[in-house]
């Protein structure tokens, strides 16, 4: 295999119960699929892992066979866990349609997942076949290159081989497409990871886990002795989950399914199912058709992510004092709003809003509740002021709002404030509008009609020019927005 100098392999959760896999994972094997068709190769991600050196036969058997990566563990390990989904306890959960295939470190020393999606049944597979769809595996692509474009932490998806089999889906037109996906993430340690050891009494499992969890996970702070370790660990997961809360309301972004194995400690954004981006700032919006009572809607986010944590600590009580843990999770709303602020500025090209604006509410409150009452298109308002805040704004800045398909709502005097606010505060350095993305006179979306536009001609004629074409808008995007994350901290 020619990999690239920088390629590091590592069996780092392996390890922690290398042979038995008890009581972490299952040993599993990916299934043998009829066929393979590579359908969608992210080199950018691959460059950052040593891997883009591979030639597509070699992509296929890595990541369609799953031949092991030099180096790595020598077989796919099915990860265990239990959740609350939709705030109901699941002990039957667990990698039921994926696995963790492989670890590596990318060139900033951070270590990495190489997770699936599809790629066959496991222990934990219930009724199901382990597979996914086409379409589902298009999806997440579409997601996390949007997501890292408007600089949400997010997993970057790797690897869509299809596979050659027919499905079959209540939600979707069968038989259906089938694929196998991988994805680089910043682990798969889930919430729920931590609940099925706290459900088994697991002390030391839950022990050993923070301890991995430290060592090579949350390297931002060096972590205390005894007890106070835990609590170490548990202040990062809860700053980190604020973050990941507010940067998804920055981007306008509904996960759809915040159950406690769909968050992982590290405070990345993963596994993306029936996610949407808003049209305009609804907090009732939600993503899943499923989601009756709008418990995952837009404006309730933060509120899921905090009961997660809140279950997550309830986890650690087995180990550390619950007093403590619970003061931890009280600074939560504080750090949301602390990350509230910055997200929603670098959207608008800012380190922050303007210090010293004198408005009774919070910029971020205030913006919102605008752009409600006046049915602005969400992303429209970020594009038309993205930039305002540099030198000689009000000169810059005028052309772009008052050529904007929604000039008129900027002349209402209740955007006042808020454009003071935009055109005040302190820009960020890589903040410019002299990049071509700003030459278009309204910004890269992603809403559902879109997603749905760009599958259709791969369903009907596999034609997939679409869908690249707008990967490449994306990316543009990214890069006049230069907000993608590495690493969330």
């Amino acid at each position: 295999m020619p990999v690239s100098p920088s390629f590091s392999p590592a069996t780092h959760f392996y390890d922690l119960s290398p042979g038995t896999g008890a009581p972490f994972y299952d040993a599993v094997e990916p299934a043998d699929f009829p066929a393979l068709t590579l359908r969608y190769r992210n080199d950018r991600a691959a460059q950052s892992v040593g891997l883009a050196t591979l030639n597509d036969s070699e992509w296929l058997n890595h990541f369609g066979r799953f031949e092991p990566l030099a180096g790595a563990q020598a077989g796919p390990l099915a990860l265990r866990y239990h959740g609350h989904q939709f705030r109901h306890y699941n002990r039957d959960l667990g990698d039921g349609r994926g696995f963790l295939f492989a670890q590596l470190y990318d060139g900033n020393g951070r270590l990495l997942d190489i997770g699936t999606k599809g790629s066959g049944q496991t222990p934990y597979s219930r009724s199901g076949d382990g597979r996914l769809t086409l379409k589902g595996g298009v999806r997440e692509v579409l997601a996390t290159e949007m997501l890292a474009a408007q600089g949400v932490y997010t997993s970057k998806t790797l690897s869509v081989i299809e596979t050659g089999e027919a499905l079959y889906r209540g939600d979707e037109p069968s038989p259906a497409r089938s694929c196998v996906l991988c994805r680089l993430s910043h682990a798969h340690v889930r919430f729920g990871t931590f609940q099925r050891l706290a459900y088994e009494k697991d002390d030391a499992g839950l022990e050993r886990l923070v301890d991995y969890c430290l060592t090579h996970l949350l390297t931002d702070n060096a972590a205390p002795e005894g007890k106070a370790r835990i609590i170490s660990f548990f202040d990062q997961v809860v700053r980190r989950s604020a973050s990941l809360a507010a940067s998804w309301m920055a981007a306008g972004f509904v996960h759809g399914v915040l159950n406690t194995d769909n968050m992982t400690v590290t405070g990345e954004s993963f596994d993306y199912g029936p996610w949407r981006f808003l049209p305009v700032a609804d907090p009732g919006f939600t993503a899943a058709y499923f989601d009756q009572t709008g418990l995952y809607a837009y404006g309730r986010q933060p509120e899921a992510v905090g009961w997660n944590l809140a279950q997550l600590g309830g986890a650690l009580a087995r180990i550390a004092p619950a007093d403590v843990l619970t003061h931890s999770l009280s600074r939560y709303p504080d750090h949301y709003e602390q990350y509230a602020e910055k997200a929603f500025a670098r959207r608008f090209g800012l380190a922050e809003f303007d210090p010293t604006d004198g408005t009774d509410e919070r910029p971020v409150m205030a913006l919102l509740k605008w752009m409600g009452k006046t049915g602005a298109h969400f992303e429209q308002v970020f594009f038309d002021w993205y930039g305002a805040g540099t030198p000689s704004a009000d000169q810059s800045a005028a052309p772009r709002a008052s050529d904007s398909p929604q000039a008129q709502l900027y002349a209402r005097p209740d955007f006042a404030p808020i454009r003071e606010v935009l055109l005040h505060g302190k820009p960020l350095a890589a903040s410019t509008r002299a990049h071509a993305y700003f030459n278009r006179p309204t910004p890269v979306t992603l809403l559902i009609d879109e997603v749905e536009a760009l599958w259709a001609p791969i369903a009907d004629n596999d034609d997939w020019t679409a869908f690249e074409k707008k990967i490449a808008d994306i990316r543009l995007m990214g890069e006049a927005l230069a907000l993608e994350a590495t690493s969330g901290f």
